[in-house]
């Protein structure tokens, strides 16, 4: 992992919650020029911190208010390229491999429980997927990727 000093940290941080402030603004924050906001920037991302830029969008604005959590049991491991072809539809926005009892996890978001039945149908017609389980989040408090360690001894 590269070193990442506290303004790299910071700077991350900062681009985690909102990626849309000049490099002028971010170097206000950060005590330092344009530039060597841009060129901080473009080093993260060449070493693959930053992976993108994207807007954050509200399922329910969007018309997908209902956020799930598929449990997906195989009868292999071999399936798990033939369950990555979901990762085209729109409604899975995360396609995870977990230990436990399933063998994959996938969070969705789609309009109502009739969009999510019509969905795990066509997860089950995947050669291989021997059962789905699904949670239903009633809540979201928290939604965010990963944001680097900011304590005073991190880069150690």
């Amino acid at each position: 992992m590269p070193d990442l000093d506290d303004r790299d940290r910071k700077l991350l941080t900062l681009l985690a919650d909102d990626a849309t402030p000049s490099y002028a603004e971010l170097g206000k924050m950060l005590n330092l020029s344009a530039p060597a906001v841009h060129e901080r920037v473009k080093r993260l991302k060449r070493d693959g911190l930053i992976k993108g830029i994207a807007a954050k969008l509200d399922g329910a604005r969007i018309g997908r208010p209902l956020l799930a959590f598929v449990h997906v049991d195989t009868n292999n491991w071999s399936i798990t390229q033939q369950v990555l072809g979901l990762a085209e539809l729109t409604e899975v926005e995360e396609i995870h491999t977990i230990t436990g009892k399933s063998a994959m996890l996938l969070k969705v978001r789609v309009r109502d429980t009739q969009a999510l039945e019509l969905l795990l149908a066509r997860i089950h017609k995947i050669d291989g997927i021997t059962n789905t389980t699904s949670d239903i989040a009633l809540t979201s408090y928290l939604e965010r990727g990963p944001l680097p360690d900011t304590t005073p001894d991190a880069g150690a």
